[in-house]
């Protein structure tokens, strides 16, 4: 009897330990899969029954926020897209794969081919234009400081002329594509382009 006892708790002790360690593990699974949802949160925002506004897409090793609408497309579906009137900004993310980041190419590649004379433009915006002979003949480099905006855009021809204006997020830049007749009022364009980066790309 005295064995037989000793081996039923013998059996009774490694049924609670095969137990604690299945709890365990549940608890761990448990808490990781909160903690990913926690820290994805923002992005599973739902409006009703369509499932989530947003999904998180890696762009470059760089997560942004981006709104399940957006789609994939192509350079050439772009500019189809850009001869259509608009009446939004257009907005492309692309991994930079190290190329020179937009605001050095302000500094050190547009000035070499820009006229030298200025022309002041709606509401403290200062417009150059590009040499006729240069890449970017034919368009004209629009910026202002406060608050900071740089667009490039073409003139109008036989399409209306189009302003893109470019920043960087870590490994990703983002080209913001515009009306150039928009820069009547450029500020709200500004506004519009950094409420856009923020909700695309802002603090948790």
């Amino acid at each position: 009897m005295i064995r037989s006892s000793i081996t039923l708790a013998r059996l009774d002790w490694h049924r609670s330990s095969h137990l604690l360690t299945i709890a365990l593990a549940v608890v761990i699974g448990t808490g990781a899969v909160a903690l990913v949802a926690y820290l994805l949160w923002p992005t599973w925002s739902l409006d009703g029954s369509r499932g989530p506004e947003r999904l998180p897409v890696s762009v470059g090793g760089t997560l942004f926020n981006v709104p399940t609408a957006a789609r994939h497309v192509s350079a050439g579906e772009v500019d189809q897209e850009m001869t259509q009137p608009i009446d939004r900004i257009f907005l492309s993310i692309a991994a930079h794969h190290d190329s020179l980041a937009p605001d050095m190419r302000v500094r050190t590649i547009y000035p070499r081919y820009l006229e030298d004379a200025s022309t002041p433009g709606p509401d403290g915006l200062t417009m150059r234009a590009f040499r006729a002979t240069s890449p970017y003949g034919g368009e004209d480099l629009y910026f202002a400081g406060t608050p900071a905006l740089t667009a490039r855009c073409t003139r109008d021809a036989s399409t209306p002329g189009m302003c893109l204006s470019e920043r960087r997020i870590d490994g990703a830049d983002l080209t913001f594509r515009f009306p150039r007749d928009w820069l009547s009022q450029w500020r709200d364009v500004g506004a519009a382009m950094e409420r856009l980066t923020l909700q695309l790309h802002g603090g948790r």
